[in-house]
């Protein structure tokens, strides 16, 4: 079995290789994709979209989209519980000129869920379906869908949505190892994955859940047989993960990435924010990125709170320039931010 595939292919979309990182709602934006992008993950997404601001031609929703050119291959995930928008959202996603539209049936929070949206959609099947066939038959690119194990233990329904999906004409179908009554607590259960994997034909399986190091990644093509692993907390605060996932699936040693590039790679994400963003969101989503890479600085505890109280980010330099990096040592054991 042939873990790592370079290149690898979703239907007419050539990617260089089959890990992707997730969209994360709040975190995976333009910065974060720049910095990420670099390391050349199979494909990359902007966050979830819904296909109702789409329509509506809200500029928030826009800004979510926004990418360069060196960053393709580029995904866009959209959400929606109307078939009837469906096709019009789909459209504008390809004009926009992504490679890749996935179809968010995954997420668990409850201002998604309400209106059927998300993991909502879990509970109603044949309406992933519906959607599903609506969106492709809208666009020439690839069409995949992301799904959780099932609404709770009672109901797993992953291997029926994978069989669904590829009816309609999806090129992927992405699985979630927990259910959306778990949230993210307690272990991703791969085995949801294995199943899929046995229910698909011609559609290709992607694995996500706890992939936070190589080893997990390399864990899991080995025990679920998926075609792609897709990272999602994982990327956060180690844009390489991709980078040591190929090296180990490749047979080579991982590269040693001490504090020194730790402190490097924090204050390059942190100069693309504030080239993206105003001063006062800068600030904010320097306590948020800040925290990714720290947490597994032991002896950062000072410095994390001090970011945090920062009243400029020229303060927040000063700060980074400042401190003792070398009384801090690295945690050896994968550690990961919430979202």
């Amino acid at each position: 079995m042939k873990f790592l595939q370079t290149p690898f292919s979703i239907g007419v979309a050539e990617l260089p290789n089959n890990i992707f990182y997730a969209p994360l709602a709040g975190c995976s934006d333009f910065p974060f994709r720049r910095m990420t992008c670099r390391y050349r993950p199979g494909i990359v997404y902007c966050e979830m979209v819904k296909i109702d601001a789409l329509i509506r031609n809200d500029a928030n929703t826009y800004r979510l989209l926004d990418y360069s050119p060196d960053m393709h291959p580029i995904g866009a995930q959209i959400c929606g519980s109307k078939p009837g928008i469906a096709a019009s959202a789909a459209r504008i996603i390809e004009d926009l000129g992504f490679d890749v539209i996935d179809f968010n049936c995954g997420c668990p929070v409850d201002k998604v869920t309400k209106d059927g949206s998300g993991s909502g959609m879990l509970r109603q099947p044949e309406m992933i379906g519906e959607v599903l066939s609506q969106v492709i038959a809208a666009v020439k690119i690839p069409v995949t869908v992301k799904i959780r194990a099932g609404w709770d233990e009672m109901s797993i329904n992953a291997p029926l949505i994978t069989r669904i999906a590829e009816k309609a004409g999806a090129k992927a179908i992405a699985i979630h190892g927990r259910t959306r009554a778990q949230g993210y607590k307690g272990p991703a259960n791969w085995d949801h994955i294995r199943d899929c994997v046995e229910a698909a034909d011609q559609i290709k399986v992607i694995g996500n859940g706890d992939l936070f190091d190589a080893s997990s990644i390399q864990r899991m093509f080995a025990y679920t047989g998926c075609d792609a692993a897709l990272v999602a907390r994982g990327t956060m605060g180690q844009p390489w993960i991709v980078e040591d996932a190929i090296r180990g699936l490749s047979g080579k040693a991982p590269l040693e990435r001490g504090v020194a590039f730790l402190r490097a790679s924090l204050l390059e994400h942190f100069e693309a924010i504030v080239q993206y963003q105003n001063e006062r969101q800068s600030l904010l989503d320097f306590r948020r990125v800040g925290c990714w890479y720290l947490k597994r600085c032991e002896g950062a505890r000072s410095l994390r709170a001090e970011l945090n109280r920062a009243a400029t980010t020229s303060e927040v330099f000063r700060l980074i320039a400042q401190f003792p990096w070398e009384s801090l040592s690295l945690s050896k054991e994968p550690v990961f931010a919430e979202t």
